[in-house]
């Protein structure tokens, strides 16, 4: 028996959202009194593999092909679920990212398994049942899900779980998988990353602005502001529509899903729809010259005030508090 984790990785390098993942798996492995196995697929450095033993990994599983060089889906799961028969694995873990949201169903059913996605804490064990809370509704609410199966996909929300250092380096081997050539019928032929931006899903700060700002000629002070607090940009659903922002930014439930540690929405009046992708951030900060707006019912902190007077005056006060700190 042990736990397996799929370890993701961008152009060969991992972000925080792997190392987290790590130490949630290896938390379960504690509790279930058995040792945990990574897997990483792709060329990731073998120091950088060997590192995930700090996090709790006593093995990492290293695959690496011409074949499996980009992300490819099906494949994927296809080597995710043989690395957990071979490896006796009741439970596989992974980050609820895009690529996860994508392999977790498909190793669900290729090993029977039951399945949790968007968790956020711990799973509690009572007479071999796992019982894990998650997000639901849109991150409206939170649902307990309980699995019965013999062996649990557990896919962890990003920034749901906290860093935990204090292994020591994991023993590197090579995994030979198995899979079809069927399962290379969708190939992605080219994957495009913003390497000068901090990518949404995995930011722990987020400046978000909507129809408040006006014009897309007024963007540059929300990128002054997320440029000095180390934030990713966001913004609303009118924004890109209205093209003044990529799309690619747009928060929401037809959006993408955050879960920093701090959000700062700035003019966004938080319909429903904003709502329901922000909601799980644990603290929510709202600029808005219009007090009845929405959002200040949700929100942890409100300023009531024109964002072109406030900007200015909080960017500088973040400035020089980091000029003398």
């Amino acid at each position: 028996m042990s736990v397996l984790v799929y370890v993701e990785n961008a152009d060969g390098k991992f972000k925080k959202s792997t190392f987290e993942v790590v130490s949630y798996a290896a938390a379960i492995a504690e509790l279930l009194k058995t040792e945990l196995i990574a897997i990483s697929i792709g060329n990731v450095n073998q120091d950088d593999l060997s590192n995930l033993g700090k996090y709790g990994a006593i093995k990492v599983l290293n695959v690496s092909t011409e074949k499996l060089k980009t992300f490819v889906n099906q494949a994927y799961a296809s080597v995710i679920a043989d690395a957990a028969t071979k490896e006796s694995a009741t439970v596989v873990v992974l980050a609820n990212s895009f690529t996860g949201k994508g392999l977790s169903p498909r190793i669900a059913v290729k090993l029977k398994a039951g399945l949790v996605d968007a968790a956020v804490e711990l799973p509690k064990t009572d007479n071999n049942i796992f019982s894990v809370k998650k997000t639901a509704f849109s991150g409206k609410a939170f649902a307990t899900v309980e699995l019965k199966s013999a062996i649990s996909i557990i896919a962890l929300s990003p920034n749901s779980y906290q860093l935990k250092e204090g292994g020591l380096s994991a023993k590197v081997e090579d995994f030979k998988p198995e899979f079809k050539e069927s399962d290379f019928r969708t190939m992605v032929s080219e994957i495009v990353r913003a390497s000068d931006k901090i990518a949404l899903p995995d930011a722990e700060l987020v400046v978000s602005a909507g129809r408040g700002m006006k014009g897309p000629e007024n963007w540059a002070m929300i990128e002054e502001l997320a440029q000095v607090l180390g934030a990713a940009t966001a913004c609303s659903k009118p924004v890109s529509d209205a093209g003044w922002r990529p799309h690619e930014e747009h928060v929401g439930q037809t959006g993408i899903a955050v879960s920093p540690n701090l959000y700062i929405a700035i003019g966004i009046s938080g319909a429903i729809q904003h709502l329901a992708g922000v909601s799980s951030s644990k603290t929510i900060v709202v600029i808005n010259k219009d007090p009845e707006a929405p959002f200040f019912k949700v929100a942890d902190y409100g300023i009531v005030g024109d964002a072109f007077e406030i900007l200015p005056k909080l960017i500088n006060a973040i400035k020089a508090y980091k000029a003398h700190s």
